[in-house]
Formats: C-alpha cells, sequence, structure tokens
C-alpha cells in the first residue's frame, strides 16, 4: 500500500471532515472512495481507451524493434510464422563467447 499526502484548501478540507463525520467513516476512506469512482468514470472514456490502446501499440512495436535489435546483433534468423524475429536458441552470452573465440 502506498501512502498520498496531498494539499487542501481549507474550505475543502472542513467539507471533507464533516461529510465523513456525517457518513460514519474516515477522511482517507471519503478520499480513496472518490478516487476510485473518479477512475471508474475515467476508464470509460473512449478518448483514454483509445490513447491506452496507443500506448500498447508502441510498447509492442518498441519491443519488436529490440528483438530485431538483438536477432541482428547476435546472428539469429530464426523467423516465426507472424514474421517478428525471434532469439535463437544460443544466449547472447553464448554468442558473445563464441565470437571471441574465432
Amino acid at each position: 500500500m502506498k501512502t498520498l499526502a496531498i494539499r487542501l484548501e481549507d474550505e475543502l478540507h472542513a467539507q471533507l471532515s464533516v461529510l465523513a463525520q456525517l457518513a460514519g467513516t474516515s477522511i482517507t476512506d471519503e478520499i480513496r472512495q472518490a478516487i476510485e469512482s473518479h477512475l471508474v468514470t475515467r476508464r470509460s472514456s473512449p478518448e483514454l481507451n483509445n490513447r491506452a490502446q496507443a500506448v500498447l501499440d508502441q510498447i509492442e512495436q518498441d519491443a519488436r524493434d529490440r528483438q530485431a535489435a538483438i536477432a541482428t546483433l547476435f546472428g539469429t534468423t530464426d523467423q516465426p510464422a507472424d514474421g517478428n524475429p525471434k532469439a535463437s536458441k544460443r544466449s547472447p552470452r553464448s554468442a558473445g563467447k563464441d565470437s571471441a573465440n574465432d
């Protein structure tokens, strides 16, 4: 569990304190509930979902690029059916040792 410190205006804090007291909860519980509600609302945003998908697509592209760089660096030519480079069965460490002994 993480601890988060936030600054609230005095009036907002007073309102939150009264709300928590009336609800029989703590200020922390009220803040946690508000954040959870906010996250649920934001998750349903099509714009944020599109952004998240774009980030995932970029991560996958970056991973493919790095795999291709490793494959090129260590001379592997294995290509799975999807066309993405795959590392050879030799580890990069053993590949480096072989070329060092040449």
